[in-house]
């Protein structure tokens, strides 16, 4: 692996199929009366998130903690980020307390890549911008592998906002490595100009593609990103491009249902749907742990890393 995660992009089919690996055998940790391994014993892993989150974060502070690291989680609402502080000087700040790795989120697309540049330990991106969220498709491909036994082949339908979620581009670029197929279906005005160039397929109907996948994932309308009126009114979007119980009868019988979080329930997905078994969304949050001991423990402690 490289000494960084930034893009599901510089990923190669190798290394992603060793952190899935090491993943499987992390996940079976978690079964022992004392859930904790010693490899990370006198390593610093901050968290340095700039936006909220809940999932993300603490499955980071889980995993570091399963390895025995030290955990330091950095907000930046009430530091001093909130008088004015810069990145660069927040990273050299961190660099001169001796951070192993850095996992940051941020608003701006591509500031995990500038962090590169600042520090000396290992930076991993938590989602920055609109840009890539490489370790939640990480955790969506383990879940993938997990229910259906296999990623190769998968037919993958990512559906929603596409436009302003890094989850997608992630996905899609992770999922094409590892051999799935994935059609994007939204409505025109929340599909990226540069659409055209992902190795992907398009679609503006999600009944007509529903009966051909194996998985279908649903996002959510990120209305915080939005200035412009992108379709003509939530009710109109849920009928279109919602998943309820009739479109879920048009999935083959083995199909599961996806979301990263956190959900619009009545909007893209309905109650019922994202509670039913065939969903594994209460899975990803599990798995997402599992992952991300794996990333960790490659980059800072598994031989591959070195």
């Amino acid at each position: 692996m490289n000494r960084h995660l930034i893009s599901a992009a510089d990923l190669s089919l190798d290394d992603a199929v060793a952190i899935l690996d090491t993943a499987e055998e992390l996940a079976r940790l978690a079964e022992r009366p004392i859930p904790k391994l010693p490899t990370l014993r006198g390593r610093t892993v901050v968290n340095l998130f700039y936006e909220d989150s809940t999932r993300t974060r603490i499955s980071f502070e889980a995993a570091a903690k399963r390895l025995s690291a030290d955990v330091i989680n950095f907000s930046a609402k009430g530091s001093s980020v909130a008088k004015g502080e810069s990145l660069k000087d927040t990273a050299l700040t961190l660099q001169a307390m001796g951070a192993d790795a850095v996992v940051i989120r941020h608003g701006g697309s591509g500031a995990p890549y500038q962090l590169t540049n600042w520090i000396a330990g290992s930076v991993v991106n938590a989602g920055d911008g609109t840009h890539e969220h490489p370790t939640q498709a990480l955790l969506d491909a383990f879940t993938m592998r997990r229910r259906l036994g296999r990623l190769d082949g998968l037919r993958v339908a990512i559906v929603g906002d596409i436009l302003h979620s890094r989850v997608a581009r992630s996905n899609v670029w992770l999922l094409h490595t590892l051999g799935a197929s994935v059609v994007l279906v939204a409505p025109p005005t929340l599909l990226p100009v540069a659409v055209g160039a992902w190795p992907c397929s398009v679609s503006y109907d999600l009944s007509a593609v529903l009966p051909q996948c194996d998985v279908v994932m649903m996002l959510r309308v990120q209305n915080e990103r939005m200035t412009d009126a992108y379709f003509p009114s939530v009710r109109e979007y849920s009928r279109r491009y919602g998943l309820d119980d009739e479109r879920m009868g048009l999935l083959p019988a083995h199909a599961i249902v996806m979301h990263p979080g956190p959900m619009n329930r009545g909007v893209e997905i309905t109650a019922d749907v994202a509670d039913s078994p065939r969903s594994t969304i209460v899975e990803q949050v599990t798995n997402g742990v599992s992952v991300r001991m794996a990333v960790l423990y490659l980059l800072l402690g598994g031989t591959e890393a070195r």
